[in-house]
């Protein structure tokens, strides 16, 4: 066996909580040495830390190509004398340079690694500056597959943007493109044809004309961001702008259509402002006052690239028009304004800090739809809402993936993330209580990139409950909790099946007509007692997403065997 793949089975191994005794996974990944230098700290990486970037890029649509520098500040936290700079191919560097000197540097795939020629003492703050060239990768299927967009928009006219995550920053702009470390702060100017007008992230410093007939757009964040986040968004925009009165005061809300959908934006996006007052009662202030909020509309259907969410649903409430719920409450609100705009919480101010823990993101932005949906139409469709997305759960793969390699887990992220954090909401068994744990996260990990323990240990601890095992149960394993039971006259036995080793979930179930109660299975047979006519009186709590099987009932009637959907 190679290696990299019997490395491959252990980093697996590690990540899905399989033990000594049980299966391995068929077919678990395999991964190379690229995949390591991509998605891990490597010790050329681990001695900086980035301050900030200060990136120039002009962008010339007439052959697909990019051409500018980055100028890296950093922090010396350990003496080095090689540091890792990631640029992906076919982009080429033409010079690396710092205190006026060049540097040689050696490519290893996607990276360069820079000899320094200088002392890096520990504590200095230095620059280095790298000047690059060529044509980025171009996105096929964005933002699924990541890259630059060379479009059109439906008037022929150029329209141009990048999504790059999980492929990463480093597809069109050098960087240190690794999660865990991002800048304290950024300018991005982007120069592009003059008849264009560049939308990125934070707020607009300056326009400047140049004399070869293209523009700068110099814009500044002045909070830490994700590499993926900074965007390009150039096209033939109109503006329009609003303020909200939110936690921290007023925030600037600022709108980019193209030109011709005007009128449609201004109607379509007036559901910012309830989304922020929905997000910031269950999740806390907005983290980017400072920069704003915008919505920009993009050639792909959407990403939350940070202070500038990008806008592709076309002026339509649903994803596209669809309900992925299936409950109809879905085609209320435009998904793509709530989805990614949640990732303004959950993604961009805390962020994962390996793409093995996604869930971090995308299940909290997904059961931000939920949320979102209780805010706009009660409680009970909120629930609804959630629960209906349930039947888009594969359980083909764990949610958290493979660390170290920039993999991710499988996309029951999303719908199957949700189904838990809503799960855990029962557990808490407190709204206010559950709330509170909600905008606590936001304020402890605000500007933060984290590992999923931390938000597991938190949520635990908050909660008063060591929910060690429900983690492992939903993010490690594939596996949906069973809860098998068998109800002679009013004797009730019950245990948990198909669970990970020590898993013990308190859940409601029926104990009387149209009556919850808790009861705390475990892996042993328990038993007690209950008040229902019929067996078929006995319903799990569905809020839990968790399978009901009675072990005295034929497997072939439906209404032996229930699952949470």
């Amino acid at each position: 066996m190679k290696r990299s793949v019997l490395l491959a089975i252990i980093a697996l191994v590690a990540a899905t909580g399989v033990s000594r005794g049980q299966a391995v996974p068929p077919n678990p990944p395999v991964f190379t040495h690229a995949d390591t230098i991509r998605g891990s700290n490597t010790p050329e990486r681990a001695w900086w830390d980035a301050a900030f970037y200060d990136l120039h890029v002009k962008v010339n649509p007439v052959d697909s190509s990019v051409a500018g520098y980055n100028v890296v500040t950093y922090r010396v936290l350990k003496p080095a004398r090689e540091m890792q700079i990631d640029l992906q191919l076919p982009l080429v560097v033409d010079s690396i340079v710092q205190d006026g000197t060049e540097l040689s540097a050696r490519r290893d795939g996607n990276a360069l690694f820079v000899r320094l020629i200088t002392p890096q003492p520990i504590g200095a703050k230095k620059q280095i500056s790298v000047y690059y060239h060529g044509k980025p990768i171009v996105a096929i299927r964005p933002p699924w597959d990541g890259g630059f967009i060379w479009a059109r928009d439906s008037l022929a006219r150029q329209w141009i943007a990048t999504a790059t995550e999980g492929l990463g920053a480093s597809a069109w702009w050098p960087n240190k493109d690794i999660y865990s470390d991002e800048p304290d702060s950024q300018r991005i100017a982007i120069s592009v044809p003059d008849s264009l007008i560049d939308v990125s992230n934070g707020r607009l410093r300056s326009t400047t004309p140049n004399a070869d007939g293209t523009t700068t757009y110099e814009w500044f964040v002045s909070n830490p961001i994700n590499n993926y986040d900074v965007a390009v968004n150039a096209g033939h925009y109109a503006h329009f702008s609003d303020i909200y009165q939110g936690e921290r005061g007023t925030l600037t809300l600022d709108f980019w259509p193209l030109d011709y959908h005007l009128d449609t934006a201004k109607k379509q996006f007036q559901q910012v402002k309830p989304m922020l007052q929905c997000f910031e009662s269950w999740f806390g202030p907005f983290p980017w006052y400072e920069d704003g909020y915008k919505l920009v509309e993009t050639p792909h259907l959407g990403m939350e690239h940070q202070s500038a969410v990008a806008y592709g649903n076309h002026y339509q409430n649903g994803y596209l028009g669809r309900d992925r719920s299936r409950t109809g409450h879905g085609l209320l609100w435009d998904f793509i304004i709530i989805h990614e705009s949640a990732h303004e919480w959950f993604g961009n101010s805390i962020t994962m800090k390996d793409a093995a823990d996604m869930w971090i993101h995308e299940s909290f932005a997904t059961y931000a739809e939920g949320l979102f949906t209780e805010c706009q139409q009660g409680k009970k469709a909120g629930t609804e809402y959630t629960i209906g997305q349930r039947k888009l759960i594969k359980n083909d793969a764990p949610i958290i993936g493979v660390y170290g390699v920039n993999h991710e887990g499988s996309l029951d992220m999303y719908d199957k993330g949700a189904n838990l954090l809503h799960t855990i909401r029962q557990l808490v068994d407190d709204d206010a209580r559950w709330r509170g744990i909600l905008r606590g996260l936001g304020k402890t990990f605000w500007h933060q990139t984290v590992s999923s323990k931390q938000i597991e240990d938190y949520i635990s601890r908050q909660s008063g409950m060591n929910l060690s095992k429900v983690f492992d149960q939903y993010l490690r394993s594939t596996r949906v909790p069973t809860l098998e039971y068998k109800l002679q006259g009013s004797r009730l036995s019950y245990r948990w099946t198909n669970v990970v080793r020590g898993f013990a979930m308190p859940v409601k179930v029926t104990t009387a007509p149209g009556r919850f109660n808790w009861i705390r299975p475990t892996e042993k047979w328990k038993t007690t007692t209950v008040k229902l006519n019929r067996p078929e009186d006995f319903h799990v709590d569905e809020n839990f997403y968790v399978v009901a099987k009675d072990l005295l009932r034929p497997a072939t009637d439906s209404t032996t065997v229930r699952k949470a959907l």
